[in-house]
């Protein structure tokens, strides 16, 4: 499940973007956490929808999206290169929609580098993918190719809960005038500062710094080698895994099939507090200092 544009990053992201170009090139990574979405329980959904303070503390919005054969309601918060979105039970179709699914989508900086991991998945004995293009309707009826992705099909890979996916942004997309995207930093710049907004420098969140989700086992050893092919620094630890991009780090507990879910986002800011503030949010809590950083537990699971 992908989220939506708004208006780009001009010079906010072009050294960042730069930065990242060389990175990427010294080190092989291929990929970068992109988005992630956690399905929660329906009171807390709604009281996300309804907060005023994630109004204030985050880019927040909640928006309906359509992609042509998909239609959802997602409740969204930016920063600056990272974002999260939250669905309610039942928001999304099918098993996608029960309480404590979950999925994360990494996406490449630099155009030609997902055809990349998919090579490495295919290198690595991985001959069946699902490579897609995923399209959106700006409301005129009229399909814009949004992003091309790749990830483990259902049929040959049944899932619990958790599933993941890597992007890559069309050059179609940034050239319509509607997405509100920013220009290119360097040839073949199709960084996430490019797709995402700077309006989070009038908030207090910054970015998403680490994330913990609970997980059966099937389904975290279903993923790893994607994330290996794109990569990213993967740690087998007791009890589950550690993935980091250099950015955002996730946490995967294994858990049994009735314990999983979105456990916990960590923040950063953009300037820090001296004051300690809780939110309760639902079946939430969502504390922000003292420091640059905020942290969100969700009770359940």
């Amino acid at each position: 499940m992908a989220g939506v544009a708004l208006t780009g990053t001009v010079e906010a992201g072009a050294k960042t973007a730069q930065d990242s170009e060389r990175r990427s090139s010294a080190d092989g990574q291929l990929l970068y956490y992109n988005h992630s979405y956690g399905v929660v329980d329906r009171e807390t959904a709604d009281a996300v929808e309804n907060s005023d303070f994630l109004r204030d503390f985050a880019n927040f919005e909640v928006r309906t999206t359509s992609s042509g054969n998909l239609t959802w309601k997602g409740r969204y918060l930016y920063g600056g290169q990272t974002y999260i979105e939250l669905f309610g039970t039942g928001d999304l179709p099918g098993q996608d929609g029960n309480f404590g699914s979950t999925s994360v989508a990494y996406s490449s900086e630099h155009d030609g580098d997902l055809a990349k991991v998919s090579q490495k998945l295919r290198d690595k004995g991985f001959d069946k993918l699902d490579e897609f293009l995923q399209q959106r309707n700006f409301g005129d009826g009229v399909l814009v190719p949004w992003f091309d992705g790749v990830q483990f099909p259902v049929a040959d890979y049944p899932y619990d809960a958790f599933g993941a996916w890597a992007m890559e942004y069309r050059e179609e997309y940034f050239d319509d005038p509607r997405s509100k995207t920013g220009p290119a930093a360097y040839p073949g710049d199709i960084t996430r500062q490019r797709y995402l907004p700077d309006t989070y420098k009038d908030h207090q969140m910054r970015d998403l710094t680490r994330i913990r989700f609970a997980v059966t086992e099937l389904d975290l050893n279903t993923q790893l080698p994607l994330f290996e092919a794109g990569g990213l620094d993967v740690k087998k630890v007791p009890g589950g895994a550690i993935v980091k991009d250099g950015l955002t780090t996730i946490q995967y507990d294994v858990v049994s099939a009735d314990k999983v879910g979105l456990k916990q986002i960590q923040m950063s800011l953009n300037a820090s507090v001296d004051d300690r503030h809780e939110e309760r949010i639902g079946n939430s809590t969502l504390v922000v200092g003292p420091g640059d950083r905020a942290v969100w537990t969700f009770d359940k699971p």
